[in-house]
Order: C-alpha cells, then sequence, then structure tokens
C-alpha cells in the first residue's frame, strides 16, 4: 500500500468532486445553442474524479511500499530551489510583469539549477516569453500583469 498515492488520490478526488459541482453551481450546463460555460468544468471535473479514483484504488490494492514521498539530498535541493523560485516569481510578478518575470523564472531554472549553455537557455527564455505574449496578450486577449518597464 502507498500511502503518499492514497493521499494524494483522496485529495485529488476531493478536489476535482467540488471543482465539478461549483462549475455546476455558478455556471449553466448548457447555453441556448449547446453546451454552456459549465460543460468543459464539468467534464474535467469528472474524468479527474475517476484518475484520483483509480489512483486511489490502485496504491491500495498494491503490495508494494513505494518509493519514498520525497526526495532526499540533491533532489530535495533541487525542489526546494524550484518552490522558491516559483514564490519569487510570483510575489515579483506585478512588478517585474508576466513577460519578463517568465523570461528571468525560465533563465534561473535552466541555466543555474539545468546547466544548459546561455545560447539555449536564452533562446527558449525568450522564446517561451513571446509564445505566452502572443497566444495570452494577442490571441486570447487576457491581460497579463504588466511590470514597472511596461511590458
Amino acid at each position: 500500500m502507498r500511502r503518499a498515492d492514497q493521499v494524494a488520490g483522496l485529495g485529488l478526488l476531493v478536489f476535482a468532486v467540488g471543482y465539478a459541482g461549483a462549475a455546476l453551481r455558478w455556471y449553466p450546463y448548457r447555453g441556448d445553442i449547446g453546451p454552456g460555460p459549465g460543460f468543459l468544468p464539468v467534464w474535467l471535473g469528472a474524468a479527474m474524479a475517476i484518475l484520483a479514483g483509480l489512483l486511489f484504488v490502485g496504491a491500495t490494492r498494491s503490495r508494494e511500499a513505494g518509493g519514498a514521498w520525497l526526495p532526499a539530498g540533491k533532489g530535495l535541493a533541487r525542489l526546494l530551489v524550484v518552490f522558491g523560485a516559483t514564490a519569487v516569481f510570483t510575489a515579483l510578478l506585478n512588478l517585474i510583469g508576466m513577460i519578463l518575470g517568465t523570461a528571468l523564472f525560465l533563465i534561473g531554472i535552466l541555466k543555474f539549477l539545468e546547466g544548459y549553455p546561455w545560447g539555449q537557455t536564452l533562446a527558449i527564455a525568450v522564446g517561451i516569453a513571446a509564445l505566452n505574449y502572443v497566444v495570452f496578450t494577442y490571441w486570447l486577449q487576457v491581460p497579463f500583469p504588466v511590470g514597472v518597464l511596461g511590458f
């Protein structure tokens, strides 16, 4: 029995049921001419609930103890660095903006944690930041936080 998988399965199941329930409560499932705004969230919640239930059942039926819940040594240090970088990124988002923040976050992870060469690091960071801008700001017209530099 894998305790971590059981806990994760139950946690995800509760989240999925709550997500689907909130979608049903706050958004109409059907619209005048077809599916309404609640249609996709309800089915995503249902699919997640099924997968979470399968994770829980599989972990309960397993006879193996499974691996450690958290990595140790360098793996744990890397995990903490990623969590810390994400926290800093989130805290500074309104100051530096989404586009610059995304690029700096990726530079930090790719260069200093993964050891990518500078050329690849900059190409990936700038490319992903540009893709974020094009998809969300231009195509979907979702406003991003804009930093003090204006982007």
